[in-house]
């Protein structure tokens, strides 16, 4: 009986040996994922940013990171397949790897694309019924979250330049599902801001983000000198940005924080 041949979320038919065997993740949320899926043995290599779970990081081969792949680590792996992501991972990057190795690609804008991901991670990995529990769980959690309405937020990701979170984003995705207009959302994907620029969007709240840039507490004290009267807080990247299995853990997360934005 031949393999079956599955569709990712480029549209893209992707054929390989099934289930396969060695799987080489290259994104840190989908790498949790695989994980909470029961797939210890078969994912063979992550990446340097895959910190998810603590024990993988520690233990599986690094094949670089989610923009520089290490090609002939990933060669001596021999993968049967690779799972990334269109805006995390590199194209040309991309493009190298399919010429040897099958490739599924997911495209993650909206919580429903979050959703059809898990489960077709779980289709494509032999593990459909752990994938349904998953996305059922991430469902029943998203409903106890709590709207905090008629707030405006600027969600800031990198500093020199400023940098925020725009619209069509994973993280607009979920500061509108929270009830938050996000003060970006008119801009380019990821907008770069001068301080003036903030200083005339005037949003209620200002978020922080862990990651990739790792604000602390020293700056909020220099958007509080542009943002006197916003609500500035840091906040954890990783439940506004990740949207794997994470997705699990973030709306306890985000009641919390909206309790402390009161």
């Amino acid at each position: 009986m031949p393999d079956p041949t599955f569709f990712d979320q480029r549209h893209k038919i992707i054929s390989f040996s099934f289930p396969p065997r060695k799987i080489i993740s290259l994104v840190p949320s989908q790498t949790e994922l695989l994980a909470d899926l029961g797939l210890h043995d078969e994912v063979v290599g992550i990446t340097k940013f895959c910190v998810h779970p603590a024990a993988w990081h520690n233990s599986k081969t690094h094949i670089g990171g989610t923009k520089n792949f290490n090609f002939d680590v990933i060669d001596r792996l021999q993968p049967d397949l690779i799972i990334g992501n269109k805006e995390e991972n590199y194209r040309e990057g991309i493009e190298v790897l399919e010429e040897k190795y099958p490739v599924w690609i997911s495209d993650i804008v909206s919580l429903d694309d979050a959703r059809v991901m898990m489960r077709s991670i779980g289709e494509i990995t032999d593990r459909p019924s752990r994938a349904l529990e998953i996305v059922k769980g991430v469902n029943e959690a998203f409903a106890q979250v709590k709207k905090y309405d008629n707030a405006s937020v600027l969600y800031l990701i990198w500093k020199k330049p400023w940098m925020a979170a725009g619209s069509n984003t994973f993280i607009h995705e979920m500061l509108t599902t929270l009830g938050f207009t996000n003060s970006a959302e008119l801009l380019p994907r990821y907008p770069v801001l001068s301080s003036e620029e903030i200083r005339e969007l005037k949003p209620d709240f200002i978020f922080l983000s862990s990651e990739p840039y790792p604000f602390q507490e020293k700056h909020i004290d220099e958007l509080r000198q542009l943002c006197p009267a916003s609500n500035i807080l840091l906040v954890d990247g990783e439940m506004f940005s990740w949207y794997g299995s994470r997705l699990l853990k973030a709306p306890a997360y985000f009641n919390q924080l909206l309790g402390m934005a009161e």
